[in-house]
C-alpha cells in the first residue's frame, strides 16, 4: 500500500478531515502520471504528488472547496486553467474526507445504550465519555449525576447538546446549572426534552427520536472546516485559496496573494523593486 494512503487511513482513523486527490488522466507533457496520489490537509498542506506549480495552486483551491461543500470532483488543469507554459493537462479526481460525528452519549440506562447502538448504526462514532471531545452530547443520567454531565457538556462547547428527562426535571437541572453560575447562554443551547416530539414514548423509542433530531442537526450545521476565503492572483488572474502556505507579498499595507513564486517574483519586480 502507498504511503499516501497509509497516511490517509491514519487520518480517518484519527477523525480528521482531508482531501484525497487522484491524477486519473494525463495529456502529455506532464510531470504527474495516472495513479499520483496526495493528500490535502485543512490548511492546505499537501503531502503526495498530484503535479508541480502549475497543479498544486488548483488542487488545493479545489480540495478546500470541497471540504467546504463535501461533494467530490474531477478537476481538468490545463493551459486554460493554468499561468503555466506547459501545455499539458492532467484530470484529477478530488474526494473529500469527511469524519463522521462524534456522539458522547452519557448514561447507563436503556436510552443511553439504544442511542449509542443507533448511531453506530448509522455510521457515527460514539463514545461513553468526554475524553475525546465529541460533536454532540446526550446526556441520559436519569437523575444520576445529570447537572455534572451537562454542565460538562456545555463547557466542553459541543455543538449538540442534549438532556433526556421530563420538562419538569429539566427545569431543576438547569436552574441548579444557573445557581453554579453557567450563563443562560449556554443554558439555552440545551436541547431538552431532546429528540423529537413523540409524546409518550419508551427508552427506546425516547432513543430514536433523539437520533432523528440529531441526523437533523448534522445536515443543517457548518462543516467543521475553517471558512475558505480565495483570492485572484494579480498576475495570471488565478483564484487561489487563501491558506498561510501560498505565495504572499505585501504593497504599503496591502496583502496580495499568488499561485506561485513564479507570479509573485514578477509582482515584486514591477511593484516592489
Amino acid at each position: 500500500m502507498s504511503e499516501i494512503l497509509i497516511r490517509a487511513g491514519e487520518l480517518a482513523a484519527a477523525g480528521e478531515p482531508f482531501v484525497l486527490a487522484t491524477v486519473v488522466d494525463v495529456e502529455r507533457p506532464a510531470s504527474a502520471r495516472r495513479g499520483d496520489r496526495a493528500v490535502v490537509l485543512p490548511d492546505g498542506a499537501v503531502v503526495g504528488w498530484v503535479g508541480g506549480a502549475c497543479t498544486e495552486p488548483i488542487v488545493v483551491r479545489e480540495a478546500l472547496r470541497a471540504l467546504a461543500d463535501g461533494e467530490t470532483r474531477v478537476v481538468r488543469i490545463g493551459p486554460a486553467e493554468s499561468s503555466c507554459a506547459s501545455e499539458g493537462t492532467v484530470e484529477i479526481l478530488v474526494e473529500p474526507q469527511l469524519p463522521q460525528p462524534l456522539l458522547a452519549a452519557l448514561g447507563d440506562g436503556p436510552a443511553a445504550k439504544t442511542l449509542a447502538e443507533l448511531a453506530r448504526a448509522v455510521g457515527w462514532r460514539v463514545a461513553a465519555d468526554l475524553e475525546a471531545r465529541p460533536d454532540a452530547v446526550v446526556v441520559a443520567t436519569m437523575g444520576h449525576g445529570d447537572e455534572d454531565a451537562l454542565e460538562a457538556a456545555l463547557r466542553l462547547g459541543a455543538g449538540y447538546v442534549g438532556l433526556v428527562a421530563s420538562a419538569k426535571r429539566a427545569g431543576v437541572v438547569l436552574e441548579a446549572l444557573r445557581a453554579r453560575g453557567v450563563d443562560e447562554e449556554a443554558l439555552a443551547r440545551v436541547r431538552s426534552p431532546a429528540g423529537l416530539d413523540l409524546g409518550p414514548a419508551t427508552q427506546q423509542e425516547i432513543a430514536v427520536a433523539v437520533l432523528a433530531e440529531l441526523v437533523a442537526w448534522r445536515h443543517s450545521r457548518a462543516r467543521s472546516v475553517s471558512e475558505l476565503v480565495e483570492a485572484v492572483d494579480p498576475v495570471c488572474g488565478m483564484t487561489v485559496a487563501i491558506t498561510g502556505l501560498e505565495e504572499t507579498a505585501v504593497v504599503d499595507g496591502v496583502p496580495y496573494h499568488f499561485c506561485g513564486p513564479a507570479c509573485r517574483r514578477s509582482f515584486e519586480h514591477l511593484h516592489i523593486t
